[in-house]
């Protein structure tokens, strides 16, 4: 899933307000931060295998360090509590620890049984990568709710707030589409790995800075969603 994994940080402004949107969509993404460091480390590993699901190309043989059911909960233990310590803001450490923790929830209805519960268990998934019509009606649905959410909470200050995050969100919509009809990739580090690494150093960024450009509605005294 990667839609889906953004429309939780997208709607998740809506229940921490106070927390910048860069921070609330590094939580739901944040095993896919920590994936493709671990695939170049070796700790864990990818196949390219092209009809592996109707969806992706990608065999996922073994990542039970980033995304076991296990090491997401310490993760976002870890993230929530660094965020609290940082912040003292409790409501953005509790949403930000579901956000970190939505991730497996997410892979487990998209995958085929490739997810872990903890490094060794039993695999589970309940392959909604198989049907490639399905899959694409509720990650778009829910990248659209959660832009709903998002823009019924925050109102664009200037022209970054406004068009900084109508270009993120376009973005985000050739990046799914593109990478659903393309070619399978050829190399794990240079076409899967460093890529992801390089979109994460661009996308969180550019969340924060859009974020930083946009007004809560209720501080400017307009209905909250």
């Amino acid at each position: 899933m990667f839609l889906g994994h953004f429309a939780v940080g997208f709607a998740s402004k809506k229940f921490a307000p106070r927390t910048n949107r860069g921070v609330l969509i590094a939580a739901p993404m944040f095993l896919d931060m920590l994936w493709p460091v671990f695939l170049l480390t070796g700790w864990e590993r990818v196949r390219i295998d092209p009809g592996n699901t109707r969806f992706t190309p990608l065999d996922l043989e073994y990542f039970p360090w980033s995304h076991s059911l296990l090491m997401s909960v310490v993760w976002a233990s870890a993230f929530g509590l660094l965020y609290y310590l940082t912040t003292r803001y409790r409501r953005g450490a509790v949403v930000i620890w579901i956000g970190v923790v939505s991730h497996w929830l997410l892979d487990w209805i998209t995958h085929r049984p490739d997810m872990p519960l903890y490094p060794g268990s039993p695999l589970f998934g309940l392959g909604l990568w198989n049907h490639v019509g399905a899959t694409l009606a509720v990650e778009l649905t829910m990248f659209l709710l959660g832009i709903w959410l998002y823009v019924g909470v925050t109102r664009a200050r200037d022209r970054v707030g406004r068009y900084g995050f109508l270009a993120y969100v376009v973005l985000l919509l050739v990046l799914y589409l593109g990478d659903r009809f393309s070619s399978p990739p050829a190399n794990v580090a240079q076409d899967i790995a460093w890529p992801g690494i390089v979109a994460e150093l661009v996308l969180i960024p550019w969340a924060w800075w859009f974020d930083q450009h946009r007004a809560l509605r209720a501080e400017m005294g307009e209905a909250v969603i």
